[in-house]
């Protein structure tokens, strides 16, 4: 059965997501800091008639995140998906004369470094198979720098960056890497089902190749 791992699951997108990659049959990793609200969504989805469990880790915390993916792994087997998604913190969306080096660094740390780790994580058994799947879920931010989003600015970029030199690097294997770039609130973009039109993005774009980047909505009809 194959396995998505969310990084940054919760009861909004996340949650969407589960479901429509559970619908295909997969089983479903669930990864956040509260592991008492990864349980209550994971037994939301077991009464949906869904395999899910939770995984408590922080993504600036690399021990945690690796041990929690390689317990998902263990029990639910190989994830042939991963989703990194973790919700930033507002503080990484502070002006950029108040950014700190120290600040900085701590959002390097939760979107690139974070996902660095994560890949590494899930990619030997991604590449054993010859197929999987990576998808990165980014606000606007990564592609346009925000004097009054100053982390994000930063972060997005890097963590963009290697996202699409791993589309490049494993498109030949079998492995493909994306990234959706949601410029705004979900709620705020006026979808016409919502969440449920994002995570079927997410599922095309799991699916097949493409290219690294797609847009959920033009970057100037969106807030940031």
């Amino acid at each position: 059965m194959p396995v998505i791992a969310i990084i940054g699951a919760g009861p909004g997108l996340g949650a969407a997501v589960a479901r429509r990659f559970g619908r295909e049959g997969f089983s479903i990793a669930l990864l956040s800091r509260d592991q008492a609200k990864l349980d209550a969504l994971a037994d939301q989805l077991h009464s949906e008639g869904l395999t899910a469990a939770g995984y408590a880790a922080n993504v600036i915390e690399p021990a945690s995140l690796e041990a929690a993916l390689a317990q998902a792994a263990a029990e639910l087997g190989p994830i042939t998906t991963l989703q990194y998604s973790p919700l930033p913190s507002r503080d990484y969306l502070k002006p950029v004369l108040d950014l700190t080096p120290e600040l900085a660094l701590e959002a390097l740390r939760f979107s690139a470094l974070g996902l660095i780790h994560a890949v590494r994580a899930v990619l030997p058994a991604m590449r054993a198979a010859g197929d999987g799947s990576i998808v990165l879920i980014n606000g606007g931010t990564s592609v346009k720098a925000r004097a009054d989003f100053a982390g994000t600015s930063v972060a997005f970029p890097a963590e963009s960056a290697y996202g699409e030199m791993l589309h490049d690097a494993l498109q030949e294997e079998g492995i493909r890497v994306s990234q959706l770039v949601i410029p705004g609130s979900i709620p705020k973009l006026q979808l016409a089902n919502g969440l449920d039109d994002v995570a079927e993005r997410i599922w095309e774009q799991h699916a097949a190749p493409g290219p690294f980047r797609t847009m959920l909505i033009p970057l100037e009809d969106g807030r940031e």
